[in-house]
């Protein structure tokens, strides 16, 4: 058993500065970087958790890196990169002096992802994430819903033949006839310094309702969370009868999936989690450790969203492959720069980004974009709107995955901000569906994981409670005037012509009915917001200014 000590914080010595590196990229570019700061890629407070002796001489020591939830932020990659390269070049003993006390090069290190890396349905940007990926070597991957944005089951399998990681879920059956049949595996065995360890993924059973319909969705049939917690410790007993005592779940099923398997299995040491977007700092008994059925601890991590975090957990193992000391790091990319080798490695795939105009001023983004009214968002929202010559324009908060800031905007920090790129729509909504829609996206007020969003409006303005209640909402016609509209008793006869996307039009994340061909739509567009709000920032009088003009408020209720 972990003893979790009264004093939970450890002060670590700060290393010296980091000396320029020599890197390679996909090119055989040979290019000598200097970053441009001092600092480690550890925190200089950590919170461990010790055992109070140890005493077994056959201690194995690992550290291993991971991430989850990127999204495809490209930026952040390239900072994700930077820290795998260093977490490679720099013994972990000099790392982590107070940890890692008796070792120098024995110590195993790993890169594992808990899945989300791609997202979007563009697949020139899905190629940049999982280059990313061999870039930093990676080990292995759990499966995401948003690998499945790849709408194309072709484009999927190429994707999956040109890594050189493992994608992995115990919990997905592939139809035998699909050209990715047997490139997504259960688990794999990693082999590091004489010892074997087993990598188990698991994909979110939720996986239906978090991906838009399409065709290589039709290719997986997923299990249940009852039945994915049934072949983790079936896999996980398997591997134990080949000898394996060390063995991790790379687990894209959420956080309540994770302390579930945690709990009820056995022979798992650590659960590298995802789906959530949780982030869990530290080891704490009862938030991230707990014990298994045989009573031996489980650690659990997640490394929040977007790419802003990465973890680094380092534990040493028994003997018997049972943790008796660990460490949970989390590292903002955010600290670290962007090399020039890396940027310039991806727009070697991407081309070169198109500036279309410039920020003089910007509101701080929302702290919980998933649930707040977010400016940066209904910027797009009104992109759509006027690109599209309707009387409204609706977009999932969920949609938004970044922000403006003063200086200049290209075309690459759109697809940053908005990347899914789904195909746009025209449809002839009724009062009645606008307000049950809106009401669904309320519902996220009370949920503790904040899904699926609010909507953010263009030509509406709505007020909610915290309850999750619409209590008013008004149409705002072209003349700037306001139209109240009965939230309580909607007309099914009135129709207003609204900007949208096919993934909210087919009935993603439940905002509206799941139907793939809906009645109401008017038009289709080969093209996604992204590329509408590109053009319309072009038409505003330069610089802008991104500011709250409080179309959504959330009061006390």
């Amino acid at each position: 058993m972990i003893n979790v000590p009264n004093a939970t914080q450890t002060i670590i010595n700060k290393p010296n500065a980091i000396k320029p590196q020599q890197a390679t990229n996909g090119s055989n570019k040979n290019i000598t970087t200097t970053p441009k700061y001092t600092t480690n890629i550890y925190p200089t407070v950590t919170a461990p958790v010790y055992t109070q002796t140890i005493s077994d001489p056959k201690y194995t020591h690992t550290s291993w890196l991971y991430v989850n939830d990127v999204h495809g932020k490209m930026t952040n990659m390239e900072r994700i990169y930077n820290i795998s390269q260093e977490f490679d070049r720099i013994p972990a003993d000099k790392l982590i002096p107070n940890f890692f006390t008796n070792s120098t090069d024995n110590v195993s290190k790993f890169k594992v992802s808990s899945g989300d890396i791609i997202l979007g349905a563009n697949f020139t940007n899905n190629k940049v994430a999982s280059q990313f990926m061999n870039w930093s070597g990676f080990i292995a991957s759990a499966l995401g819903n948003h690998e499945l944005d790849i709408t194309d089951p072709e484009k999927f399998a190429q994707l999956l033949d040109n890594a050189n990681y493992k994608t992995l879920a115990i919990n997905v059956a592939v139809d035998k006839n699909s050209p990715f049949c047997g490139k997504i595996e259960k688990s794999t065995i990693v082999e590091k310094d004489g010892i074997k360890y087993g990598l188990i993924g698991v994909a979110p059973p939720d996986m239906t309702e978090r991906v838009k319909m399409n065709d290589t969705l039709k290719h997986f049939t997923i299990s249940s969370s009852d039945e994915t917690i049934k072949l983790v410790q079936e896999e996980a007993k398997k591997l134990e009868a080949q000898g394996i005592k060390h063995i991790a779940v790379l687990s894209h099923g959420g956080s309540k999936l994770d302390k579930r398997l945690a709990q009820e299995t056995e022979g798992i040491d650590m659960i590298f989690g995802a789906h959530t977007h949780d982030l869990i700092e530290g080891i704490e008994e009862g938030k991230n450790l707990f014990y298994s059925k045989r009573g031996e601890p489980v650690i659990i991590t997640q490394a929040g969203k977007d790419g802003e975090n990465l973890g680094i957990l380092n534990l040493d193992f028994d003997s018997n492959g049972v943790i008796k000391k660990a460490q949970n790091n989390i590292i903002k990319t955010r600290d670290f720069n962007r090399p020039l080798f890396i940027k310039d490695s991806v727009e070697d795939i991407l081309g070169k980004p198109e500036k279309i105009g410039r920020v003089a001023q910007a509101v701080p983004p929302p702290k919980n974009r998933l649930i707040e009214n977010n400016p940066h968002g209904n910027l797009i929202a009104d992109a759509m709107r006027h690109e599209l010559g309707t009387e409204i324009g609706i977009l999932n908060a969920g949609n938004i995955r970044g922000s403006f800031s003063q200086g200049p905007i290209d075309t690459r920090l759109i697809s940053d901000i908005t990347p899914f790129e789904d195909k746009m729509m025209v449809l002839n909504l009724s009062e009645k569906q606008i307000v049950d829609s809106i009401k669904v996206g309320l519902k996220s007020l009370t949920k503790t994981s904040m899904k699926p969003g609010i909507l953010l409006v263009s030509g509406l303005k709505y007020k909610a409670n915290t309850k999750g209640e619409l209590l008013e909402l008004e149409f705002i016609d072209k003349n700037n005037k306001s139209h109240k509209i009965d939230v309580n008793n909607p007309r099914t006869d009135k129709k207003y012509t609204v900007a949208a996307d096919d993934f909210y039009a087919t009935g993603g994340d439940g905002y509206l009915e799941s139907n793939k061909h809906p009645d109401f739509v008017l038009q289709k567009f080969d093209l996604d917001k992204n590329k509408l709000a590109c053009d319309y920032i072009k038409k505003l009088d330069q610089p802008i200014e991104i500011s709250d003009d409080h179309r959504i408020q959330i009061v006390e209720g």
